[in-house]
């Protein structure tokens, strides 16, 4: 699957924009804040429906517009789809698929899948675990509507729950209903988990192969799922913390509240790791996002890279670069020296200045 073509009207700072994608490798380069991150943004969200850095869409709007356009033509396994989106401040997206208006997002799950990558996923080892959680579900979204389904479902639900736990106090005879949440909530719970803890058992078949080549044969990773319920079902865990709950009026064990850890023997590299440790670590993980996608739906994503190689040292830059020739790449940049020391081939350059963008040979 590659990217074709991209249309922008009134998105961020582009007035207009039409851009035609090479098959291999595209640099955007340029300073920082012309609006280079802002086109691998528009290609994300015309896949998922969001923005990687979860911007509502009210803000992806220009200023002084009420709405924005972007047109995106993909092509997979021979055939070509036109995804059309619409972006309104006062009203929720209009998606077209082939003209075709669809009701769902998750309708357009499928048809196009991408890897992200940005500086701020080498901090993802470090930080808290929000970041980690988002990581597996913007992935498992793209690669499974039904764990879609159940973490949307889920995440209504909790809603609903935390609202019910804030209006105990004033109406006490509301704890009779907790009850009925918590069956749905640990039924939807139950799945989403299931779902995360395979697809970390698949990621670790890969990464501790990348990582151990990585670190040039001196270091083993191995990733945890680390789940706030414990040994005890969900529902077990929800009735053993109803009281706190309703003291915190919040729900405080669940798929929202559960981690990732990053193992190099007994060292949790979340607390004890060096920095260099932890982006190592982050790098092989985006490695091995590429690798089970092209595992699981047999085709190779679309891999955005947002800047990503001013962060990395030089044998880092070379493996990530090394690992990627055979993918469509986008790439932005603020200059190409990393690219032309490295002799890496360049497909199609583009300047990005002002919210204008120029192809140049």
């Amino acid at each position: 699957m590659v990217i074709k073509s991209l249309k922008l009207k009134n998105y961020r700072n582009y007035d207009l924009l039409d851009l035609t994608l090479d098959t291999q490798t595209n640099i955007f380069y340029g300073d920082n804040a012309q609006g280079k991150t802002n086109i691998l943004e528009a290609l994300y969200l015309s896949g998922t429906t969001k923005s990687h850095r979860g911007t509502k869409d009210r803000d992806l709007i220009k200023f002084e517009h009420d709405e924005a356009h972007l047109e995106t033509i993909v092509i997979k396994k021979g055939m070509e789809y036109q995804i059309d989106m619409h972006l309104k401040k006062n009203s929720p997206k209009g998606i077209a698929v082939n003209k075709i208006p669809i009701r769902k997002a998750s309708e357009l799950f499928g048809i196009i899948h991408f890897v992200f990558f940005s500086p701020e996923d080498l901090n993802i080892i470090k930080e808290g675990p929000s970041g980690r959680r988002r990581f597996i579900d913007l992935e498992l979204s793209q690669l499974d509507k039904i764990y879609l389904s159940n973490l949307s479902s889920y995440n209504r639900i909790i809603n609903q729950r935390n609202s019910l736990l804030k209006d105990i106090d004033r109406q006490h005879n509301l704890i009779e209903t907790l009850d009925i949440w918590d069956t749905q909530l640990a039924e939807y719970g139950t799945k989403v988990t299931e779902c995360r803890k395979t697809f970390i058992k698949q990621l670790n078949d890969i990464i501790s192969d990348i990582h151990y080549r990585l670190t040039g044969g001196k270091e083993h990773i191995f990733l945890e799922y680390e789940s706030s319920v414990g040994n005890l079902t969900f529902e077990q865990a929800l009735k053993k913390n109803r009281e706190r709950d309703m003291r915190l009026k919040s729900t405080s064990v669940g798929p929202h509240r559960d981690d990732l850890s990053f193992k190099e023997g007994n060292l949790d590299i979340r607390k004890f790791g060096s920095q260099g440790q932890q982006r190592t670590a982050a790098l092989s993980l985006k490695l091995s996002e590429i690798q089970l996608v092209r595992m699981l739906i047999k085709e190779t994503p679309v891999l955005l890279l947002d800047d990503v190689l001013s962060e990395l040292d030089k044998h880092r830059q070379n493996y990530l670069l090394d690992s990627i020739h055979d993918i469509q790449t986008v790439i932005t940049c603020t200059g190409l020296d990393e690219f032309v020391n490295h002799r890496f081939s360049i497909n199609k350059i583009f300047h990005v200045k002002n919210g204008q963008v120029a192809e140049e040979n």
